[in-house]
């Protein structure tokens, strides 16, 4: 099913059941029995992997995969929702080992487990909106974070899961957190085709609701005037690909996260030229190679407490599941950043 008619699919639904005079409350419960399976699912799974851990001991901080396949906040292509199992597969692929690049295993629980997905597209299909729906998602992922020592690796989907999942962890963790933001755009449009959830406005809401002290936003390279006057207005950190030859051994030395509650990090995989990454929906040339990502990464300095991989496109992967690789490589290299 493409993804408009998957995108209008629970609206027939819903209006099949209004003509069938279904009351609007028992459609509601019918939702809210939905939305309280999917949260028990996510709970149980963290529950066991976290029982495990605190069995095993020595573990402060697991990376624990969440997926959130939401594509229908994208502007272009809804593709990005097709992406958690994909990724999930290139993690496994046999072509590659499981080890980081400093050497932890992702195969031992203590640094890496999964806890599945969200089902979004269910919980669409009885018509949940998206003000609920991004209210699941964060309920999901602080669902993840109760359960100690799991710390949520998120696997998108669209940019706009960004903005449920920061806002459940700044509040879960009881304030704001600073933000390293890895992207060709900078995603800060007040309300991007009148959608105030579209993946381009994930890092307006996120300011707006004053969950990130700092935000930095690198690897920039289609950035409008709104998206500079915003970037003023909130105080955001913007480093364009133009001038990262001069900002480049700032941004391989960052120290984030101290007086707040940690360091949340966002990759875009378009972040990268395309001749790393062309799997995506928004192809822009000029961007950073794989190599600046990961000394970006891994020389950051800072209590990484959450994580995101967003917006590849299984749909225009045409390279042999290139991307996908890319794509698994970036969660390896995150999940080295936050296991300990």
């Amino acid at each position: 099913m493409g993804g408009a008619a998957a995108g209008t699919k629970w609206i027939h639904h819903i209006q099949r059941l209004s003509a069938a005079k279904v009351s609007s409350e028992a459609v509601e419960r019918g939702q809210s029995r939905v939305i309280d399976a999917s949260l028990t699912l996510i709970r149980e799974r963290a529950k066991l992997k976290a029982e495990l851990l605190r069995a095993l001991g020595g573990v402060k901080a697991s990376a624990s995969l969440l997926g959130v396949p939401l594509g229908h906040n994208s502007s272009f292509l809804q593709g990005p929702a097709f992406a958690p199992p994909r990724i999930r597969e290139a993690i496994w692929c046999g072509s590659t080992n499981s080890s980081t690049e400093e050497g932890k295993e992702l195969n031992d629980p203590r640094v890496l487990t999964d806890v599945g997905d969200v089902p979004i597209q269910e919980i669409r299909d009885c018509g949940v909106e998206d003000d609920r729906l991004m209210h699941v998602i964060s309920e999901s992922v602080k669902t993840v974070m109760e359960e100690e020592p799991l710390r949520p690796l998120v696997l998108g989907g669209d940019h706009s899961i960004s903005y449920p999942v920061v806002r459940a962890v700044s509040e879960k963790l009881g304030g704001p957190v600073d933000i390293l933001h890895l992207d060709a755009h900078p995603d800060i449009y007040d309300c991007f085709e009148g959608n105030s959830y579209s993946h381009a406005s994930s890092f307006a809401r996120i300011m707006e609701g004053g969950h990130a002290r700092r935000l930095l936003q690198v690897g920039l390279r289609s950035i409008t005037k709104e998206g500079r006057d915003q970037g003023k207005r909130f105080g955001v950190e913007q480093y364009e690909m133009r001038t990262f030859s001069k900002d480049r051994e700032k941004l391989e030395n960052l120290k984030l996260g101290e007086g707040v509650k940690g360091v949340y990090v966002s990759v875009d995989v378009d972040c990268l030229d395309p001749a790393f990454a062309p799997g995506v929906s928004h192809i822009e040339p000029g961007g950073l190679s794989f190599r600046d990502v990961l000394n970006i990464i891994q020389n950051l300095q800072g209590d990484v407490v959450a994580a995101d991989v967003v917006e590849f496109n299984p749909q225009r992967d045409t390279v042999d599941g290139m991307t996908a690789m890319v794509a698994a490589k970036l969660v390896r290299e995150l999940t080295a950043k936050i296991s300990k």
